[in-house]
Parts: C-alpha cells; structure tokens; sequence
C-alpha cells in the first residue's frame, strides 16, 4: 500500500510539472503575441494573465490563496535571486567595458532562427523561455538540497526535479538556430549553471555569517559576488544559460510571482491595513517612475528612450522596466545598458537593508540615517541631473550622469518614502511591503520574499507587489508611444502622471 500511495505521489510531481509548463509558458506566449507587430512590451499582458489567472483558480475552488495546490508554481515564484544574478552578472560586465574603456563588442556563439513558432515569438525565442522554466526549476532544486533547506511539499522530490530541471534546460537548444561552436556552446551552459548555483551558496552562508551584525539578505551578496565575476570575466561569451535567463528569467518569474498574487485578491482586501499599503503602492508607482521621468526631460533634457528606460530601471530597481529592457523590447541600447544600470544603485542596498534590519528589530524606521541617505539622493540627483544635460555624443559620459541620476533618485525613492510613510499610521512591515510595490524594487521584493520582516510580510508580498503592477498599462503605453515616435517620449503626458502619483501617494499617507 506505501508503495502504491509513492507510486501515486511520483504521478501527482510529474502532473504539477507538466501543468506548470503548461501554465506559465503559454502565458508569456500569449502576451508576446497580443503585442506583436507594435513597440510594446508583453510584461503587461503577462501581468494581467497572471493576475488573472490565480483569482480563478481560487475563486473556482481548484487552489487555496498561495497556490499551495500547485506547488511548482510556487516554487518559481521564489527563484527571484537567479533570475538576477544573470543580470547582475551582465552588468558587471558593462560596467568594466564602459569604465574600463574595454571593447564593447565580442562574438555570439548563437544566431537565431528568424522563423516564427508563434505570432511574435521565434523559435529560437520559444526555446528559450521554455528553457528558462527548466532552469529556474533545476537550479532551485539542486541549491535548496545542497542547502538542506529543502522544505515544504515538494521537499522529497527535489531529486528528481533537480534532474528533469537540469536535464531539460541542457538539452534544449533550437535545432534550426545557427551555433558556431556547439561542445563549447553546450559545456558553457554547464558552466553557467554550476557558476549560479555556487553563488546562491555563498551568497546564503554570507547573509547566515552576517546575520549577528546586521540582517542583510542574501540577495545583496548574490548581486555583490555575480557584479564582481562579471568586472573579472568582462569578455564572457553567454552560453544557453545566460542567454536564455536574461531573455526570458524575469519574465517567468513575474509570471509565476502574478499567479500567487492573484490568488490573494480576495483574502488580503479582507485585511485590515492593506488598502493602505495598495493605495500607497498604486500612486506610488506612478510617481516615483514619472517624477523621475519628469526630472530627466525637464532639467537633464533628454526624452530619449536609451536613456529613461535603463536609467528609470536603475533608478528604482524596477522588476518590469527591467525585463522590458534585457529582453529588448525597448531598443538594443537600452537592452545593453540596464544591467550596469541597476547593478549600481543596488550597491547602495547595503545600508537600505542593514538600515532596514535595524528597524525591524526595534519596531519603527530609524529616522536619522534615513534622512541623510535621502539627502545624499538629493545631492547625487542634483549632480546627474547637471551633468545629463550637457551635450555628449561619448556613452560614458552620458552612462555616468545616468548613474548619477539612478543613485539619488533610488535613495530618496525609498529613503524619502519610507519618512512619509513613518508619518502615517502603517506599521514598519507593510511600510517595506508598500515601498517594494510603490517603485516594483526586485531587491526588496527578494529581500521581503526571503523573510526579513517575518513570515507574515513574505506570504503578502507576492500580491501587493503584483496588484501594482496593474498600473504598468500607464507605464508600457507610453514607452510604447515613444518607441514609435522615434524614441521620443512625449513630455506633457509624463508632466501629467507625476503631478497625479504626487497627490495620489500624499492623499494615501492622509487618508487611507
């Protein structure tokens, strides 16, 4: 009989696998093909699908709000951190070739297939979001059982998820793209893989060797160690792994992370303080991307798209704006600018967490260093602003005003928010919470996810970061306008929006 009742659990792992698969990967297909043909970004039909998707298998009683009843999903809600250190790794890359006055071009071992698998997805495309499934499944499993932190539902299975994880993501490479140098191509992505889980592992054992000094999560030795490997190893050609997780790794992730939102809609609007925290995040949004926006266009003068995309992306560590542009939904430039441009405002996470941590412990937000980490944005935005509108055709100068600009407007972002927020009756935790969803922060979402401010906060998380997201219809519309106006970003809409977000985020602090 216990072999029987095995033999059954084995079936139900499989069925979980493959309806995941089937869940998620068709999701991203979907929104690619609804915004085929235009300049606009699928994240926010992902967004909607996704969102979408959980409140129906919850409200038809096919799951429980968390989506426990399909815990694959869960599983890669929580795979945020890899998704990143592909990112922060690319950006340490472009951070020593901008600054290092490095070659900026090296030979691609890969040349898709032009040929479409779907409307608006390639197969060479297609490929790589399915292999970004197995990979995130693969490399979770194998660092949860190295870790011994292999827990939950699927706890005894990550074996054999391990396997069909690693196993798929190696063996999937599109067969009508063009590879120069196959052994290598595929002994890369071996690499690439043990590499990521390696830094996971450290990165975990340094937040676990800290912990009695200050609480920093391990996401911020991941972004350190994978920002300083890519500075090294500036001249990396990507193998399958890299290629496929800066493509498609955000995407999937936010995929999954909007099914488990979604699946809370109707249990967290029963909570007390979270219109709160939804008002502050919703507004929020709005006004620290076109408020930094408006800055840009009004004193740095520039209402290019290889400009605000990257530098608002940097400038908030903003989770959607992030994927739009390593994907290249927003321009090749911009594609290879946003990863040195959020890896160095996520330098200063050092103290947005050790400040953070602190904070948690004694129950309310340490004011004075907030307020001088929000005066130094000041100074540092006052500086990049000065810079960025001094004409210069040379990408670096133009790279470092950016730079600029992200750092201080990241720090008084969350500094300055987290003050205003100390003003209203919201407790620290749902502070963080409302913070993360106000400027999409992947660092605190992962931060918060990891359980920084307790259990409570990392099961909420997922679906106020997500609700927010509804606001990116705003977001992608006129990035989109301004991909079809030459790169142009009209200015009267984005002088509109931030006047808006400012009185909506001082409306919610007053009366929610």
């Amino acid at each position: 009989m216990d072999q029987l009742i095995q033999q059954v659990d084995s079936l139900q792992l499989l069925n979980h696998f493959l309806l995941s698969l089937f869940l998620l990967v068709p999701m991203i297909l979907i929104a690619r093909t609804v915004v085929a043909g235009t300049r606009y970004s699928p994240i926010l039909i992902i967004v909607i699908f996704g969102l979408a998707m959980g409140f129906v298998l919850v409200s038809s009683d096919l799951a429980e709000p968390g989506l426990l009843q399909f815990p694959v999903v869960e599983l890669i809600s929580k795979t945020t951190n890899i998704a990143l250190i592909v990112t922060f790794f690319v950006g340490g890359q472009e951070i020593r070739k901008i600054f290092g006055n490095k070659p900026g071009t090296t030979k691609d071992l890969l040349i898709h297939s032009e040929e479409e698998a779907v409307l608006g997805t390639t197969r060479t495309q297609m490929v790589l979001i399915v292999r970004s499934f197995f990979l995130l499944i693969g490399i979770e499993a194998v660092t949860r059982l190295i870790l011994g932190t292999n827990t939950g539902s699927l706890a005894s299975y990550y074996p054999i998820m391990a396997y069909l994880g690693l196993v798929g993501s190696i063996i999937l490479i599109d067969s009508r793209a063009k590879i120069l140098e196959k052994p290598l191509y595929i002994r890369k992505g071996v690499l690439e893989i043990v590499v990521i889980i390696g830094i996971l592992i450290i990165a975990y054992h340094l937040s676990i060797l800290v912990n009695s000094i200050v609480a920093l999560p391990s996401i911020f030795f991941a972004m350190v160690v994978a920002t300083v490997l890519g500075m090294i190893f500036y001249g990396y050609v990507f193998g399958p792994t890299i290629k496929a997780l800066l493509f498609a790794g955000i995407p999937v992730v936010l995929a999954a992370n909007f099914m488990v939102g979604g699946s809370r809609i109707s249990e967290v609007f029963e909570m007390s303080g979270t219109g709160a925290v939804l008002g502050y995040g919703f507004f929020g949004q709005i006004f620290w991307m076109f408020g930094g926006m408006a800055l840009m266009m009004y004193f740095g003068k520039t209402s290019a798209v290889r400009n605000l995309a990257p530098g608002m992306a940097g400038a908030l560590s903003h989770t959607g704006l992030t994927g739009a542009c390593t994907a290249g939904d927003l321009g090749k430039r911009a594609a290879n600018r946003a990863p040195m441009l959020v890896n160095i405002p996520f330098a200063m996470h050092i103290f947005v967490f050790s400040i953070l941590a602190i904070s948690s412990e004694r129950g309310s937000l340490l004011m004075i260093p907030s307020i001088v980490m929000a005066l130094i944005g000041v100074v540092l935005l006052i500086y990049g602003l000065k810079n960025m509108k001094v004409p210069n055709k040379d990408d670096r100068a133009e790279m470092k005003s950016l730079l600029q600009f992200g750092f201080g407007w990241q720090l008084i972002a969350i500094f300055g928010g987290l003050i205003l927020l100390s003003f209203s009756s919201m407790s620290l935790e749902f502070s963080a919470m409302a913070k993360a969803s106000a400027i999409s922060h992947f660092g605190l979402f992962a931060g918060i996810q990891e359980g920084m401010f307790g259990s409570a906060s990392a099961g909420l998380i997922t679906f106020t970061f997500s609700m927010t997201f509804l606001v990116h219809p705003f977001v992608f519309f006129m990035f989109g306008r301004a991909m079809e106006n030459n790169e142009e970003m009209p200015k009267l809409p984005v002088y509109i929006l931030a006047f808006a977000g400012l009185i909506g985020i001082i409306a919610s602090v007053i009366f929610l």
